[in-house]
């Protein structure tokens, strides 16, 4: 196992900045190869070339948008809707009925409920969230979609905030960043029955190559299946504005209230929640949002000069617009089986893959099962990764999973 490189690298163009920090193997001199070779520091003034990075897990630890959610349920800050159905078209009358039990019809539709205080309403939105299930066991989302293009409980967060100004929703964001950001690493917090990180932090190399790819001349993109005004709070943490931070967009009321309805890309238009920026999905948004592509053709592969340079993931969500860079793709490993397929092939020779930097998971202790299991099919099965030729990738081992 190679040990990470332990000082900047002193070669390369004179004007391009120089990578620091703790990487595994040879990441950080690979990295800085792309920046050395791409950047506008290298002599290719008005180039631009595009960076983009999923946020949650990549460039922070643990997830921006759950902490809000965690917050907003402890200060009573989710209204209840006149019926749970109407929150997201593919939720089952087992699930409206789990909410509406748990959480009550006394509180008039549309005023906050008292979810500090009620732990079992807590419970039923923290399972539906996490588990796409009731307390009881209950599928919580039914119904045709593609999951490639999105999953029900990613685009029901911000359902959730329906009836909020996008203000109140960015100070909700902002106040569970002060809290996450001050409590230590590793701590915890017990929401009803369930227990989940009550810390975030931004990784130190993630935030290095962020500086030192925008000062090399590179565009750098946050491309998230969170919610937008959530991720934006957080990404100008890192000096990314808003107009560089791609997430789920609500559609606002004409009063601008968050409303269930989402903003569509490529050829799906506005919907509840049809097209997120999740695997596909990531894609098309980049291709219409960076690259102003439309139509269906947001959807597929775009030729070189229109793909980003260099893309970093850590979950399957992230593997279609990861595959697409032209020069790295950086994987945070969090064993999630298509993505580490991919990576572990390493068909192009360009895959980099890195442990996190904070509390890195242990070692996979069986092979991906890339030969039969790990893709996602777009009605929801699983089948084999294939390369671009159609070949099956073999089942890979689990070989980068800490920092030496």
């Amino acid at each position: 196992m190679a040990a990470p490189a332990a000082s900047a690298t002193t070669t390369g163009p004179r004007n391009c900045p120089r990578l620091s920090g703790s990487w595994y193997g040879d990441n950080r001199a690979r990295l800085q190869q792309v920046i050395d070779e791409r950047g506008t520091c290298a002599g290719h003034p008005g180039s631009h070339p595009v960076a983009a990075f999923d946020w949650d897990n990549t460039v922070t630890k643990n997830d921006v948008t759950d902490a809000t959610l965690a917050w907003a349920l402890q200060h009573d800050r989710i209204r209840r809707p006149a019926r749970w159905k109407d929150t997201s078209k593919w939720l089952t009358d087992a699930a409206d009925a789990a909410l509406t039990e748990a959480c009550g019809t006394a509180v008039p539709a549309g005023a906050p409920l008292p979810t500090s205080t009620n732990t079992r309403c807590t419970d039923e939105i923290l399972e539906i969230r996490e588990n796409a299930k009731t307390m009881s066991g209950a599928a919580a989302f039914t119904g045709d979609f593609d999951h490639r293009r999105t999953v029900p409980q990613y685009a029901w967060v911000p359902q959730l905030f329906a009836g909020h100004t996008v203000a109140e929703l960015s100070s909700y964001a902002s106040r569970a960043r002060e809290e996450a950001l001050a409590a230590p690493v590793g701590a915890t917090r017990t929401l009803g029955t369930h227990t989940i990180a009550a810390y975030v932090r931004y990784y130190d190399q993630q935030r290095d190559l962020v500086h030192a790819l925008q000062k090399a001349g590179f565009d750098v993109y946050i491309v998230s299946a969170g919610s937008e005004p959530v991720t934006e709070v957080w990404s100008r943490g890192i000096g990314i504005d808003a107009r560089h931070t791609i997430a789920i967009r609500s559609v606002l009321d004409r009063h601008g209230r968050i409303t269930t309805w989402n903003q569509g890309c490529g050829d799906v238009p506005v919907s509840q929640g049809e097209a997120i920026p999740y695997i596909d999905g990531k894609r098309c948004w980049i291709n219409q949002e960076i690259y102003g592509v439309r139509g269906k053709a947001a959807w597929q592969r775009q030729n070189r000069p229109h793909r980003p340079a260099i893309a970093g993931g850590d979950a399957d969500t992230d593997v279609t617009f990861v595959g697409d860079a032209t020069g790295a793709h950086l994987v945070l490993n969090r064993n999630k089986s298509e993505l580490m397929c991919r990576a572990y092939d390493d068909a192009d020779g360009h895959w980099l893959i890195n442990p996190m930097f904070i509390e890195p998971l242990p070692r996979r202790p069986a092979p991906y099962p890339c030969s039969t299991a790990a893709y996602n099919e777009p009605d929801g099965g699983k089948g084999p990764v294939r390369r671009e030729d159609g070949s099956v990738v073999p089942d890979q081992e689990d070989t980068v999973f800490r920092i030496p």
